[in-house]
């Protein structure tokens, strides 16, 4: 039974990683998938510990532990491979330059005009001639790079 436990808790971890990386970065969310995920999921350990059917303390630090375990796994190939921190991270992606937005890479990432010239406004910059880049972080926030002769209020 704990190696069932145990197998469930890191297939539960690795598949939530990949859903979070899968289903892509929003503006303005500040957590890694790693961070969304290890809080969300030990929740639900801690959650389904004390109400679900398997109410044992040892069953509970057996799915915690292997999260534990799982997640330290993949910070230290992270570290030690930038392949696999490419995978799992992604990669900075450009939505504007010059005055052209790259609407493939917009679309994809479910990214509207409107959201990179909110950022771009917070900045002072009134309009795209103002901008000289604007990018996607792999943390999820959007980057506006002001022209050295930007257009501000």
């Amino acid at each position: 039974m704990a190696a069932s436990t145990i197998l469930r808790a890191a297939f539960g971890y690795l598949f939530l990683v990949l859903i979070v990386r899968v289903a892509g970065r929003r503006p303005g969310r500040q957590l890694t998938p790693f961070e969304f995920v290890l809080i969300f999921y030990l929740g639900g350990l801690t959650l389904t510990g004390m109400v679900g059917t398997e109410t044992s303390l040892t069953n509970a630090i057996c799915q915690i532990l292997t999260i534990a375990l799982c997640h330290y796994a993949l910070a230290f190939l992270r570290f030690r491979s930038d392949a696999v921190a490419r995978v799992l991270d992604g990669v900075p992606l450009i939505l504007m330059e010059g005055q052209g937005w790259r609407k493939t890479t917009m679309s994809q990432m479910r990214i509207e005009d409107d959201d990179v010239m909110n950022v771009a406004r917070e900045q002072g910059i009134r309009d795209l001639s103002g901008i000289r880049m604007a990018v996607l972080e792999t943390f999820g926030a959007i980057n506006v790079t002001p022209k050295a002769n930007e257009n501000r209020d």
